[in-house]
């Protein structure tokens, strides 16, 4: 009962942030967990290519950093130990259009220190079960390991400022993928009006 009290108010917080302009800065962040954590670098001035780089911190000498070019803009970034291992794990926040419309989240879960493995949210436009009424305005959160996602519904008709279909809950928990890796699996999902 108090988690799907906190579950509403936390979408309820959301709701009312959904229409607030974000605004991109450079991100030089170190965040851990006990000794174990990641430095996070990404400069942001580009929606098309941002270098982004993630430095683990306190893990064994395989586990090596990740220098990359991000396609979007790093908005935030968030640490917990997703696959409970007793590791911790990196959550990036990121919007792939310059209006901060449409999000996604890379997680990258270290496997007991000693190495790293990308992970990546499904796409809502393509999941015919939760995509109607979908177009962005996405917002991310953590919630004792369970990553939730919200957006308003839009209806027929609907202004692109003026969603008035209430909000959708998306709530997502790592799961072991195919190859040893990890993906995202949705576990649950309900609107609000």
């Amino acid at each position: 009962m108090k988690r799907q009290y906190l579950l509403l108010l936390l979408g309820s917080f959301f709701f009312l942030t959904t229409h607030a302009q974000i605004t991109f800065n450079k991100i030089d962040t170190t965040m851990k967990i006990g000794k174990a954590g990641y430095r996070v670098t990404c400069r942001n001035r580009s929606i098309t290519e941002n270098p982004l780089l993630v430095r683990p911190i306190g893990m064994e000498s395989d586990a090596r950093e990740i220098n990359s070019m991000l396609k979007g803009r790093l908005y935030a970034t968030q640490i917990d130990d997703l696959n409970a291992d007793g590791y911790p794990d990196l959550l990036l926040y990121i919007y792939t259009d310059s209006n901060a419309v449409f999000g996604t989240v890379y997680a990258v879960i270290s496997q007991a220190n000693k190495s790293l493995v990308a992970c990546f949210l499904p796409d809502v436009s393509l999941d015919g079960k939760i995509n109607k009424g979908y177009k962005g305005h996405d917002k991310f959160s953590l919630l004792e390991g369970t990553l939730l996602q919200q957006f308003p519904i839009y209806n027929p008709g609907d202004d692109k400022d003026k969603p008035t279909g209430g909000t959708r809950t998306l709530l997502y928990q790592l799961s072991r993928g195919e190859g040893g890796g990890f993906k995202f699996t949705r576990i649950r999902f309900y609107d609000t009006k």
